[in-house]
């Protein structure tokens, strides 16, 4: 595994975090290529969400591109005010048992 797909697994936009960043992405690739990618993560771990904030990876799933492409060539239905959306059913919780304890005298 290379630098560039360990961000891109770590959903960092490579290109703007080496843009926006260009010393820190050098040291992380050449600390990334000494060690495996696991002992990296554990070593970064706090380092890696905020710069994921940053440069977070822009990406489209397989799913929202099959919907919008066939959502754009099925035409619009508007929804009547008069469709009711089924509920959900209540979550049932059991309650606790409690037993007695057996005296002992």
């Amino acid at each position: 595994m290379d630098f560039e797909t360990y961000l891109i697994s770590k959903k960092i936009d490579s290109l703007a975090f080496k843009k926006g960043e260009p010393e820190v992405w050098k040291v992380w690739m050449h600390e990334f290529e000494q060690m495996h990618p696991e002992s990296f993560t554990m070593q970064k771990l706090n380092l890696i969400n905020p710069i994921r904030r940053k440069y977070s990876l822009k990406t489209v799933s397989p799913k929202a591109e099959e919907s919008s492409s066939s959502a754009s060539s099925l035409p619009a239905v508007p929804m009547s005010s008069n469709e009711v959306k089924p509920a959900d059913p209540p979550s049932v919780k059991p309650k606790p048992v409690f037993k007695p304890k057996p005296k002992m005298s």
